[in-house]
């Protein structure tokens, strides 16, 4: 296993409290000090995503539609 893999081993990983038990089609999510992990719950090997804690804030508050584009944007241009 290379460095990567067991350094990603190593995270305390989680599914969504939404996610089926079965892992079928789930993302798993990983927090360090300076970054957010997301990866494939299919396929623990593949690579993961890594992103800013703000950005996975923004993301979430986007994915729940809780997130609204400023006034002078419109929803088209907001993606």
């Amino acid at each position: 296993m290379s460095t990567h893999l067991s350094a990603a081993a190593e995270l305390n990983w989680s599914t969504g409290s939404h996610s089926a038990g079965d892992g079928g089609e789930c993302v798993e999510v990983a927090t360090t000090v300076s970054a957010v992990l997301v990866r494939d719950s299919k396929d623990l090997s593949r690579p993961h995503l890594a992103v800013t804690p703000a950005r996975w804030a923004h993301l979430v508050r986007y994915a729940a539609g809780t997130l609204r584009p400023p006034a002078s944007q419109g929803a088209r241009d907001h993606v």
